[in-house]
């Protein structure tokens, strides 16, 4: 690859590489599962407003400058898509609702450098709760030896854990400001017949957990349905909110 791509051109034939990308866009795609950059890297570079330009190491070719973008308002509101294949989702089941339970469940984890990303929470009823998250897979089985005392302790009904799970994000300045683009991803990912188990959102992100066997299908109906093969204009990202 000579650059930064709409999606994994390994996935998707029709994956377009961005001239352009700004640093806060590229953490996202990073943290989100690219494997082009490192975010710490980008960080630096975006604090010391250093240009990062990603080449390919086996052709000279035109790679894609990490930097600040001017014209980010006028290009396509989604940029491109990560997805990540290295993700557990644990759900605590009737987890006692009062507080302190939830430091009581994260503290130990943090303790243990497990890092928890998407969290979801149960309206409680009857006094109980479910409480579902994720966490890298590689960290399951150390999770779960944490966690397994806690259901005795606090008095949680059941612990289940999934890891036949991945994310899979649409990234891009200016999503949750602009209407349409939640609608348009869940829309696309129900027409296809994948279902969504969770959703996590920022200013620039919509991240969803779905089956790990449907990712590759996910990433191609999201890279059609958002245009991403369509070089950038004006007018394509007036067009994209539509």
């Amino acid at each position: 690859m000579t650059g930064i791509y709409t999606a994994d051109p390994r996935i998707e034939p029709h994956a377009r590489q961005l001239p352009v990308i700004g640093y806060e866009e590229m953490m996202e795609l990073a943290h989100q599962g690219a494997q082009v950059m490192q975010t710490r890297a980008v960080e630096l570079g975006w604090v010391n407003d250093v240009v990062i330009e990603v080449l390919s190491s086996f052709e000279d070719a035109p790679g894609t400058q990490i930097r600040e973008d001017p014209l980010v308002e006028q290009r396509n509101k989604v940029r491109g898509l990560a997805h990540d294949r290295n993700v557990a989702k644990i759900t605590l089941v009737d987890v006692p609702d009062r507080p302190g339970v939830a430091r009581s469940v994260f503290g130990p984890l943090a303790d243990a450098g497990i890092n928890v990303d998407m969290i979801v929470q149960n309206v409680g009823h009857g006094g109980a709760t479910d409480l579902s998250f994720t966490i890298p897979r590689v960290e399951l089985a150390k999770a779960k030896r944490i966690l397994e005392p806690l259901i005795r302790e606090m008095g949680f009904r059941d612990m289940t854990t999934d890891s036949s799970v991945a994310k899979v994000s649409i990234v891009g300045a200016g999503i949750q400001n602009a209407p349409g683009y939640a609608a348009r991803m869940f829309g696309t990912l129900a027409d296809a017949g994948i279902n969504i188990e969770m959703i996590s959102t920022s200013e620039i992100r919509i991240t969803t957990i779905i089956a790990e066997d449907r990712v590759e299908e996910a990433v191609r109906a999201l890279h059609a349905a958002f245009e991403l093969e369509q070089p950038e204009t004006v007018e394509a990202a007036g067009a994209a909110a539509g």
